[in-house]
């Protein structure tokens, strides 16, 4: 069977992550802007969900990924942390302006996980040229690249999915993401050839509490404050079914 990873903003969702049935996260912050690396204390209490590999997001802000000196010192410290807290993967990703990979500043992120597996993340779908790019993260040591093949979806990228997929031939895994779900994952994983898929099967869940203000907004004044996303249990199971 394919290896299912979903990504999660909690320990919450990571254990319906692993409750049905998925094999590894990609622990995150801030989903809804595409994720940035989580607190130390979220990493370490998600590190204690047993019988489930972790890796985790490092990216230090929302936005483009064309990054200074300071952002990426602090990266390399979160990956330090990483390692001291026994993750077993990290995810990164640097461009440069022109849209190439940025070699340097990932050898660095590369060489500071010191034998961690190494995902290049969704940055991938924003550079200029794809298939050179994934030769250039072939010549870093990248284990695997998540992609939507550079399109809205996966789904939608299946064709250029399709083409790294052959283009690796096993140097490297293409993992397909984005918009993934039970009922297109099984076709996105036998179309493209991919042993590998990302989904965030997440699910609206509402607030707790009983008193409510109304009319006051943490950050965007379109956000509801009193409803959350978490991984659903139920749809990772969906998944996994569909794909057995």
């Amino acid at each position: 069977m394919a290896i299912l990873e979903i990504c999660a903003g909690s320990v919450e969702s990571a254990i319906a992550a692993r409750d049905g049935g998925a094999q590894r996260i990609e622990l995150c912050a801030a989903l809804e802007v595409g994720g940035v690396t989580p607190s130390a204390g979220l990493i370490a209490q998600a590190r204690k969900v047993k019988e489930l590999v972790l890796n985790v997001i490092i990216r230090p802000r929302a936005g483009d990924f064309l990054y200074d000196e300071h952002e990426v010192a602090c990266m390399e410290e979160d990956i330090h942390t990483c390692k001291l807290l026994g993750i077993d993967g990290v995810v990164i990703g640097a461009l440069t302006a022109e849209g190439d990979i940025d070699t340097a500043n990932c050898k660095r992120l590369i060489d500071a996980a010191d034998g961690m597996s190494v995902t290049f993340h969704r940055a991938f779908d924003m550079c200029r040229a794809p298939q050179k790019a994934l030769e250039e993260l072939i010549s870093l040591g990248c284990d695997r690249v998540l992609t939507s093949g550079q399109a809205p979806t996966a789904e939608a990228g299946i064709a250029l999915l399709k083409e790294l997929v052959e283009q690796a031939d096993g140097r490297i895994t293409i993992m397909p993401g984005c918009g993934v779900n039970s009922g297109n994952a099984a076709k996105i994983l036998s179309e493209t050839g991919a042993c590998e898929i990302h989904a965030s099967a997440r699910k609206n869940v509402g607030s707790g509490m009983l008193f409510r203000h109304s009319g006051v907004s943490m950050g965007n004044p379109d956000s509801d404050e009193y409803a959350r996303k978490e991984t659903d249990v139920n749809e990772v199971r969906a998944i996994v079914n569909s794909i057995k």
